[in-house]
Formats: C-alpha cells, structure tokens, sequence
C-alpha cells in the first residue's frame, strides 16, 4: 500500500521491519536483566520481541519467558519431517500409479498426506529436544547467567548494540542471527 504523498522513504522504512536479528546477550543476575529489558522498551523495542531463559534460578514473572518455540527443535524438527514426507509421499504415490490402474492426482494427494504427516510427526519428536541453536549457550546458563533474546529489526541492529553497550557495561554480546522471518 504506497502513497505517492508518503515517499519511497516510508516504503523503505517498512522493509527493514520485515526481517529481524535475533540477538543474544548474556546477563550476569535477575536486576541486570530487569534494566536491560527496561532499556529495550524504552527503546522502542516491543515486549513480545524480548525474552530470557535462565538455566539455575526461575525467572520472574515480570520477564518475558522464551516460548515453546524459541526453547525446542519443533520448527526445524517440522520443516526436515515435511520435506522428507513429501519426498516419500511422492515416491508413495508413483508406485501407486506404477501398479494401480489410479490417476496422477494419486502423486499430488500422496505427496500432501506425507507432507502433512512428516510435519506432524517430526515436530512432536522434536517437541522433547531442547532447541540445537542454544546448545552453545547451556554452559553459561548452568553457572548462574541469565540468556537475553532480542528480535531486533535490520535496520536498528547497530542502534540497539550500541545503546546496551554504553548503559549496561556488565552484560556479554553472545551471537547474532540474521534473517528471522517476522511471523503475524
């Protein structure tokens, strides 16, 4: 939706809101992760793009939990089972149509069932796997720290390190992901 009254500026400006990094950032107690969630809303930076995981001491209920599924292997889990359903769904489905006298529609309906199947079955073994991608994180977590994670869109990325650089000398820049994808 452009507005020719608006400029290209505001178009621009959208899309450096359409993929995030996702930024890790080691916190050494409860009240340093207080102020730097604090720091993040006052930035501009919405709660729901904000949470923490704690490896000894429970969190509080005033910090923001890392969902389900920033914490497990689900999506990645979901994404390998769909592919290699869809791959055997189709290879289901020519053998179908190699020895049964059934339609190629067999292929496209075989290929959706072992799609959807793969998807399924996957992501609930991957439910009870902790998330691979923090597994780099889990020495840290054990001895006490507290793990920050922050969707931060592209275009504020420098902005944001620099703020929590200057006003929170005691926290751990840990890793960056680029390219998330920002979900409705």
């Amino acid at each position: 939706d452009f507005c020719l009254s608006r400029g290209l500026g505001d178009v621009y400006k959208r899309q450096g809101d359409i993929m995030r990094h996702r930024l890790y950032y080691f916190l050494p107690d409860i009240n340093s992760a207080r102020r730097a969630f604090d720091n993040m809303l006052l930035s501009r930076i919405e709660q729901k793009h904000v949470s923490f995981i704690s490896g000894a001491t429970p969190l509080p209920p005033d910090l923001p939990e890392a969902s389900f599924l920033v914490k497990t292997d689900v999506l990645h889990g979901a994404a390998a089972g769909m592919i290699i359903g869809a791959i055997l769904g189709a290879a289901f489905g020519a053998l179908l149509i190699n020895y049964y006298e059934v339609g190629p529609a067999t292929v496209l309906v075989t290929t959706l069932m072992g799609l959807l199947f793969g998807g399924w079955a996957s992501s609930m073994a991957a439910a009870a796997m902790p998330n691979s991608q923090l597994k780099k994180f889990t020495p840290e977590l054990e001895r006490g720290k507290i793990l920050m994670i922050a969707h931060i869109p592209s275009r504020r990325v420098a902005e944001i390190e620099k703020m929590l650089a200057e006003r929170h000398p005691e926290i751990r820049f840990s890793g960056e992901e680029p390219h998330i994808p920002v979900f409705p």
